[in-house]
C-alpha cells in the first residue's frame, strides 16, 4: 500500500514538473515574440554608442502604445523579411522635411538639428541632399557613425515605415563590462 502511494506521489510530482517546464517555455516564447528580443550589433555604423558584437535587448511592446521618438535607437529588418536587422537612430519624424546640407548639417523643416550622436561631418548626404518630406508613418534614420552607415540617405534602406520597426534597443547585455541601459531619445 505504501509503495503504491509513493508511486502516485512521484507521478504527481513529475506531472507538476512537466507543467512547470511547459509554462516556462510558453512564457519564454511569448516574451521573445511579443515583448522583447535579443539582437547582436554587426558592423561599425552605430559606433561610438554601440560596438560590433554588442548583444542588445530590444523592447518590442512600447511602440504598440506610443510612437517612436526622435533619437530612439530602433531595430528593423533588412529588406523587410529576412533574419537580418538594421540598428539605427531616428532623426526625422512623420510629417517633417529632412535635408542634409553641403556642410553635412541635418535640417528638420529648415531648422538645424541640435544633436550629439553623429560626431562627424557627413561626407555624403545621399538622397537627403534634396529635401525629403516624410509621410504620416515614415521615419528617417541615420547611424551614429555617419560616414560608415547605410541608412535612410540611401535607396536600399530608405524611409522606415512604423509597421516595419521591430522595436527599440533598451539594454546592452554583452559584453558584461558595457552592461546597461542604452541612451534613447527622451531617456
Amino acid at each position: 500500500m505504501e509503495n503504491e502511494g509513493n508511486k502516485k506521489s512521484a507521478a504527481k510530482e513529475l506531472l507538476h514538473f512537466v507543467i512547470y517546464i511547459a509554462c516556462v517555455l510558453l512564457a519564454t516564447w511569448l516574451i521573445i515574440h511579443f515583448v522583447g528580443q535579443r539582437t547582436v550589433v554587426v558592423g561599425q555604423s552605430m559606433r561610438e554608442t554601440l560596438q560590433d558584437g554588442d548583444n542588445l535587448v530590444v523592447d518590442k511592446i512600447s511602440y504598440r502604445v506610443k510612437n517612436p521618438e526622435r533619437f530612439d535607437i530602433i531595430v528593423f529588418p533588412y529588406e523587410y523579411g529576412e533574419d537580418t536587422y538594421y540598428i539605427k537612430r531616428i532623426i526625422g519624424l512623420p510629417g517633417e522635411t529632412v535635408q542634409i546640407t553641403e556642410d553635412g548639417e541635418i535640417e528638420i523643416d529648415g531648422e538645424t538639428l541640435e544633436e550629439d550622436y553623429g560626431r562627424q561631418v557627413m561626407d555624403d548626404p545621399g538622397l537627403a541632399a534634396k529635401p525629403i518630406k516624410l509621410g504620416k508613418d515614415e521615419y528617417f534614420v541615420l547611424g551614429d557613425n555617419r560616414n560608415e552607415s547605410e541608412d535612410s540617405r540611401y535607396e536600399d534602406v530608405g524611409l522606415i515605415k512604423k509597421k516595419n520597426i521591430i522595436g527599440r534597443a533598451i539594454l546592452r547585455i554583452y559584453p558584461f563590462h558595457s552592461f546597461g541601459k542604452i541612451e534613447n531619445g527622451n531617456d
